[in-house]
C-alpha cells in the first residue's frame, strides 16, 4: 500500500504547538506594566488549579511560561525626566493633519486603541528624543510628525 493512503492517527494532522513568541530586545516596563504582568501570572496560576482538561492545562501552562519569563526579565524604567520624549512619556503630536496623544510603554502593556504604544513600535522609535515644537521624519517623509507636547 502506498504511504499516501495510510493513516497513523489524527495526531499527525494537528497543528504543532509552539511557545508564545517573546518580543526581541529588552523587556522594559513601567511600574504599571510590572503590576499588570504580576496580575496575569496570578490569574493564570489560579486558573490552572481549576482545570482538568489536558489540552486546557497545556495552554494555560504555555501562557504561564510566557508571563513568568516576562516577569523575570522585566526592567522597570524610571519615570521620564526632562522635556525630550523617552520611555514612559506621554506625547501629543500631529501626523497627517490629525492630532493624537500616546504614551510610550512596554511591549506587553501596549494597547494602541487606548493610546498606549510599545516603545519598540516604529512611531515610538521615530519620536524618541524629540521635544515639543520639533518636526520628526516618519514613513520616509521629512517632518511628517509635529511634536506638540511632551509630558512625564
Amino acid at each position: 500500500m502506498s504511504v499516501a493512503f495510510r493513516r497513523e492517527g489524527d495526531d499527525e494532522h494537528l497543528e504543532p504547538k509552539f511557545e508564545l513568541p517573546i518580543p526581541p530586545g529588552p523587556n522594559l516596563v513601567t511600574e504599571r506594566g510590572l503590576l499588570l504582568i504580576a496580575a496575569r501570572v496570578a490569574a493564570l496560576e489560579a486558573q490552572l488549579g481549576g482545570l482538568s482538561d489536558e489540552d486546557a492545562i497545556k495552554k494555560v501552562r504555555r501562557d504561564l511560561r510566557y508571563w513568568l519569563t516576562r516577569q523575570a526579565t522585566a526592567q522597570v524604567m524610571p519615570p521620564p525626566a526632562g522635556t525630550a520624549v523617552a520611555f514612559g512619556s506621554t506625547v501629543s503630536f500631529r501626523l497627517g493633519g490629525k492630532a493624537r496623544t500616546i504614551t510610550l510603554v512596554g511591549d506587553d502593556e501596549a494597547d494602541p486603541a487606548a493610546g498606549l504604544l510599545a516603545f519598540s513600535a516604529p512611531l515610538s522609535r521615530a519620536l524618541f528624543g524629540a521635544e515639543a515644537g520639533d518636526e520628526v521624519d516618519f514613513g520616509g517623509k521629512e517632518g511628517a510628525i509635529e511634536v506638540l507636547d511632551v509630558r512625564s
